[in-house]
Order: structure tokens, then sequence, then C-alpha cells
């Protein structure tokens, strides 16, 4: 079945936040996405954020870097769930590399979440909002986490879920999402996996390690961009939708839709993480996980 193009639905209005409050309202009763134009005008991150400026006000901090051999972080490999390696880089090095004035092993992700835009990036904070306020209002709390996200093209996102309303906002470049509800969930592969990391040798090389003291980790094996069908044929029946996040749009995910994430090179973008309310959407959604398992449609 194609996936199917997920609409835009509502914009920023001019002269207030009440369709704002009243499309998040109606999506928080019936959580689907909703992508946001315009959401974003009013930030000055959207004029300033070239790689100039943040060469100039933060190149010389250090920031988390993902590192991986083909730009896929937290991914199963074989028999193994394989993380990142982690690099500390000045934002400097990065901006080079995706730049093409220097060169680094892999492919390179600031993707560091619990907060990163504020504990490694903090003098950007000046240039947005530390939440979104009527998106706050409508979910009746503040962001967990606000996460500061920039990449390379051959950086990707496998297909996962969270247990966050996820408000993204593309600040230059843009994102490609897709994304299944979470009623897909019979049709999605779990397994358990041995967790490991990538190591970056001195060599430029890498290689798997696994990591001894965690124990198993259910992840999803298939790539939706390319699904074995003859493995996972029930996914088949899954209803994949597929939207284009452009600089200045904000997009809605609920909590417990599973995404899949690509990108422009060089896609700057923020996401701010508000806790999901364990209510009964959660319950359903716990009822379908259980019964997916004990029927075997894994």
């Amino acid at each position: 079945m194609l996936p199917r193009r997920l609409l835009c639905p509502c914009t920023r209005p001019e002269n207030g936040e009440t369709r704002l409050l009243q499309c998040l309202h109606l999506t928080a009763c019936l959580p689907r996405p909703c992508i946001i134009r315009n959401a974003l005008q009013h930030w000055p991150a959207l004029q300033k954020w070239s790689f100039p400026y943040l060469r100039a006000t933060v190149g010389s901090t250090e920031v988390s870097v993902a590192v991986t051999p083909d730009g896929y972080a937290d991914v199963v490999r074989g028999d193994r769930f394989v993380m990142p390696a982690e690099r500390h880089l000045p934002l400097s090095h990065v901006l080079d590399v995706l730049e093409g004035q220097a060169q680094h092993p892999g492919v390179l992700y600031v993707q560091k979440q619990c907060s990163n835009l504020a504990t490694e990036l903090s003098q950007l904070l000046s240039d947005l909002e530390p939440h979104v306020p009527w998106a706050s209002e409508a979910l009746g709390k503040i962001p967990d986490a606000v996460n500061f996200w920039l990449g390379e093209a051959a950086a990707v996102t496998s297909l996962h879920k969270d247990h966050y309303e996820n408000l993204y906002c593309v600040v230059s470049g843009e994102k490609h999402f897709l994304l299944h509800p979470p009623s897909d969930r019979p049709f999605i592969p779990y397994e358990m996996y041995t967790p490991a990391s990538y190591q970056l040798t001195e060599e430029g090389t890498f290689k798997v390690v696994d990591e001894e003291a965690m124990e198993k980790v259910p992840w999803i094996p298939l790539d939706p961009l390319a699904p074995d069908l003859a493995r996972y044929p029930s996914y088949s029946q899954a209803q994949a939708l597929r939207c284009t996040v452009q600089a200045g749009e904000l997009l809605y995910l609920p909590a417990l839709w599973f995404h899949h994430v690509q990108q422009s090179h060089g896609c700057i973008a923020v996401n701010f993480w508000y806790d999901m309310e364990y209510d009964l959407k959660y319950s359903y959604f716990q009822l379908l996980d259980s019964l997916t398992k004990a029927a075997g449609l894994n």
C-alpha cells in the first residue's frame, strides 16, 4: 500500500493563538499529527541561525555528536541494537564537515537529547522561546526537554515511538517524516536485541562493542523505506503517512506515533518534548500491544 500524504490543516494566525489552541485541543482529544505553517516567524532564530552565525556565536563550544558509519543511530544491525559512538567536538568542526571544509570518519549528527540546547548551547536560547506558549496552555504543562538537531543528509532516525508529545520545529532546511499511528502496532515488528555501541578506532574505522551491563532492548528491525515483506508480511497492512516539514513550520507529533526521520543536508531543528498523559489512550495502546504479543503477531 502506498503511503498517504499528511496535509497541513493549521496556520498560525496573525492576530492571536485561538485557532491554534482549538486545533491542538482537538488533536489532544483525538491525537493526530498536524503541521502548523508560519509557527516560528517571530523567532529570531529563523533569520539568525545561519552557519556563519552559529560559528561566530557558539563555534568554540563543544557539543555531543553521534557518529555512525552509515548515518543510522539506534538501529538494528544483525542481532544487535547498535547505538552511535559519541564524540565531543567544537560546533565549528561539525559545521566545517557539513560544508566540506574538513573531514571526519563516519556521519555526524548533533542529536543529543535530554535538553542539549540548554545544557550545551545555552547561548542560543535567547533566539527562541523557552517553550511554545499556546502548546503549553493546550497541554497543561511545560516541556521536559528542548533539543537541538543538526546533521548531514545521510543521518537518519530509525522507526520508533516516544512517550512524549513532540513539537518539532524546523529552523532551516527540511525534515522528512514517515509516520504510523499507534493503531498500526500489530503490523510493526518488535524483537529483543543485545545492546551495543559503535566505537571509533584510531584508524578511523568502526567496531561494534556489546554493552554488557545493559539488558536486552526491544526495537523495530524493519526499515520502512525498504521493508522486507517476505520476513514481515503484516507490515503491508500498515497505514503510513509521509510529510515534509519546512523551515518556519512546526509538526505536532502525538505521543506513541511511530516515526522515521530523514533531513536535508545541514538542516537545523529544535524540538520540545512534553510528557504524555498516561490516560485512557495510553491504556488502549498498552492493551493493543499486549494483544499483539499474545497473538504472536511480532
